[in-house]
């Protein structure tokens, strides 16, 4: 007789070996991910997102013509030294806002221009 417990569907682990429903942390693939994408594109920014209840902190790159990428980052303050190191500016989206270009950006993707 085999016996299934309950809950065990619950206590499963998602892949990478991490508890399900937890939130997965920024990885060296992320930053790394991050630091190609800035070194070939001109005018990036960083626009660092709050940790929320999906998602752990993340940061929004745009380049001068708005495309755009995000990936998981450790903190605000590693956001920071991102930035710092790399030498483009950092803002809090939660203050500032996105910038119109990356609107105008994913528009223009959504009609197949680019």
């Amino acid at each position: 007789m085999v016996v299934v417990g309950l809950f065990d569907s619950l206590r499963r682990r998602a892949k990478g070996g991490q508890k399900a429903g937890t939130l997965r942390k920024a990885s060296s693939e992320d930053t790394r991910h991050l630091e190609d994408w800035v070194a070939s594109r001109r005018g990036v920014e960083a626009f660092v997102e709050p940790k929320t209840n999906v998602t752990e902190t993340t940061v929004v790159l745009i380049a001068h013509d708005g495309e755009w990428t995000r990936r998981r980052i450790g903190s605000l303050e590693a956001a920071q030294q991102f930035g710092h190191r790399r030498s483009i500016p950092v803002y809090e989206v939660a203050r500032v806002g996105y910038p119109k270009r990356m609107r105008e950006y994913t528009e223009r993707k959504k009609r197949g221009e680019v």
